[in-house]
């Protein structure tokens, strides 16, 4: 026999309604009727308190949040965290670049719904998310993936108060893991010297399109997506300059990722008279396969079929050299910071670095900060050293 739970109303208080559980024990609850925005009859209700004034002051709690117009918060007192995550995506990604998407998909799927997403939306506060998420991932991953990931749930909790499911965002001042301007950097950059034999390396066993990438990505300090997505009319022959106007990845062709990003680079002789025996070698490969070279065909190819290289190609190519040569690893993004590097310890300006790079000046300090300072205590070292040969004479 099924029992049917009996409640029984509250002798002053019409929405107040008093029952006892399994267990016997007296508790109570409210059930409190509104009309949505909309006009509709929707009625909110809670149970399990321990006594009347509990219940009353929670009914009183929702009866204000409706007067001032908040009934979506109260409708959606249930949703949780992983819920929301998925609504907004869903809501949005159509919105969003392939690689926003991709990046944004991932850090729902693999670490803020497996941490928090069980957690109803509007219960989770700063302490349980700094205790079960941002603490959790410390040690784990780099300070620098905390952020980024911290960021797209602030973006997403905003969403939620735009969408007056939350009354205001409450994680504002998590404390997150400290990013040293260095972190990204590390060892993922080569010497002159090294560089050198890396590119002798991969001009001697790999074929023209990986030394001709290669060389370019070292002697610009372009990202691996904005060289994979240079077309033959962004190279210059007469005036020396390739321009940056697109990125490519495994699936899509982008915009550059910001405006700093869209610039001109002088090139050297070197690299240009390079680009001009690969483009005779591109002729040739493409009109084997019955193509010719147009101002928009990419300009670096596979010799299988003459399509634009597969990016991953690029840290295979790598990775051969490096076992090859036995220099400590570095990622494609590594020749970038080598570029970088050279050109500091060369004394370039900064302004021009950031230029180059399609950096800001602020990310330059940021991430080569701990090579200025060097350099710094270098140029100061210098200065007394010249100083006290003036006195000697």
């Amino acid at each position: 026999m099924v029992n049917v739970t009996k409640y029984y109303k509250h002798g002053k208080e019409p929405e107040l309604y008093h029952y006892f559980n399994a267990s016997n024990e007296k508790l109570w609850m409210f059930r409190h009727r509104y009309y949505d925005a909309l006009g509709k009859r929707r009625e909110k209700s809670k149970s399990g308190f321990k006594t009347d004034k509990a219940a009353l002051k929670a009914l009183l709690q929702v009866k204000a949040s409706l007067l001032n117009g908040q009934t979506k918060h109260i409708e959606n007192e249930n949703l949780t965290v992983g819920d929301w995550l998925d609504l907004w995506y869903e809501m949005n990604h159509k919105k969003w670049k392939e690689n926003t998407r991709i990046q944004r998909q991932n850090a729902i799927n693999l670490h803020l719904k497996p941490l928090i997403g069980r957690c109803k939306l509007q219960n989770l506060d700063r302490a349980m998310y700094q205790r079960d998420f941002i603490n959790v991932l410390e040690g784990k991953y780099s300070a620098r993936s905390i952020h980024i990931w911290h960021s797209i749930f602030t973006i997403a909790i905003n969403a939620a108060v735009e969408e007056e499911i939350l009354l205001r965002n409450k994680f504002r001042k998590v404390v997150l893991p400290i990013v040293e301007g260095h972190e990204e950097l590390q060892d993922n950059f080569l010497n002159e010297s090294q560089l050198n034999l890396l590119l002798h390396d991969i001009k001697e066993n790999e074929d023209i399109t990986a030394y001709t990438l290669f060389l370019t990505l070292a002697y610009t300090g372009m990202r691996k997506g904005e060289a994979l997505g240079l077309q033959w009319k962004n190279v210059d022959f007469d005036n020396h300059t390739i321009t940056i106007e697109r990125t490519r990845d495994d699936k899509t062709i982008n915009s550059p990722k910001t405006k700093n990003s869209l610039r001109k680079i002088l090139i050297d002789d070197v690299v240009i008279n390079q680009l001009g025996t690969y483009m005779a070698w591109c002729k040739k490969r493409m009109f084997r396969y019955g193509q010719k070279i147009k101002d928009d065909s990419f300009v670096f190819i596979s010799k299988y079929g003459a399509v634009p290289i597969f990016p991953r190609k690029t840290n295979d190519i790598l990775n051969r050299s490096l076992e090859r040569t036995k220099l400590h690893k570095i990622t494609p993004h590594g020749l970038r910071h080598t570029h970088a590097t050279i050109l500091l310890n060369r004394g370039l300006e900064v302004k021009l670095i950031a230029e180059r790079l399609g950096n800001s000046t602020d990310m330059i300090y940021k991430v080569y900060g701990h090579i200025l300072k060097d350099l710094e205590k270098e140029a100061v070292k210098i200065f007394s050293q010249s100083l006290a040969v003036a006195k000697e004479k």
